[in-house]
């Protein structure tokens, strides 16, 4: 079942590798998907791919059905995705084996204040391991609205960061000296590792708070 961004992120990046820069057509999803879990599989599919759009019938508002979803084309191949594919693609992303964590980053593609507000949950009343920094990237609005609505704070009061305006595949910046990441983003998964030599951990939000509390990762798909 697809249900989490974590998902979501897997069904991009499976799709963009097998249809590159075609248009992909998604059925027989039944998650009702809020923008975030959309926008983490157009950026895993254009990671993989070159998937620039992609349809999901039912769901988006082009592709109410399956037939106005092609229009007047006709499909030129099928595929599935299932718990083999989902694994395979898990395990293609996951490119570190240390369990030591010293850097978690998230926003990549940049987080809403919905997922700010996830992680802000997850955080409060915790702190972030002492050998794990955690950067969290979102868009300069959503960071504005972020500081006035103490999101920001609960952040920083557990040791986080919240940037804004860039993330570090783009920026390409980073803590010095790192060697292992954790990310929930298969775009930063894809990325991150050749942009910065930096073998990195891939998983839901929550794989990735706690290796940012505890220094370890302990995600599993």
């Amino acid at each position: 079942p697809i249900h989490n961004v974590r998902e979501w992120g897997l069904l991009g990046y499976y799709a963009g590798e097998i249809v590159q820069e075609q248009l992909p057509v998604f059925v027989g999803i039944k998650d009702q998907p809020n923008m975030s879990k959309l926008k983490h599989c157009g950026a895993a599919a254009a990671s993989s791919g070159g998937v620039e759009m992609y349809h999901v019938v039912g769901i988006t508002p082009e592709a109410e059905t399956l037939k106005r979803a092609f229009g007047s084309r006709v499909p030129q191949s099928e595929f599935k995705f299932g718990k083999e594919e989902s694994l395979k693609t898990y395990l293609t992303l996951n490119s570190a084996t240390d369990p030591n964590v010293d850097f978690v980053v998230l926003g990549c593609p940049h987080y809403s204040l919905e997922q700010i507000w996830e992680v802000c949950k997850l955080l409060k009343g915790r702190s972030i391991n002492s050998n794990t920094s955690l950067w969290i990237f979102t868009p300069k609005a959503i960071k504005s609205i972020a500081d006035r609505q103490g999101y920001t704070a609960i952040i920083e009061k557990a040791g986080g960061v919240l940037m804004s305006e860039t993330c570090p595949s783009l920026g390409r910046i980073y803590p010095r000296g790192i060697r292992v990441s954790a990310t929930d983003s298969a775009k930063q998964a894809h990325y991150f590792p050749a942009i910065s030599g930096c073998k990195t951990w891939f998983g839901s939000v929550e794989d990735c708070i706690e290796a940012a509390v505890n220094g370890i990762w302990k995600g599993k798909h």
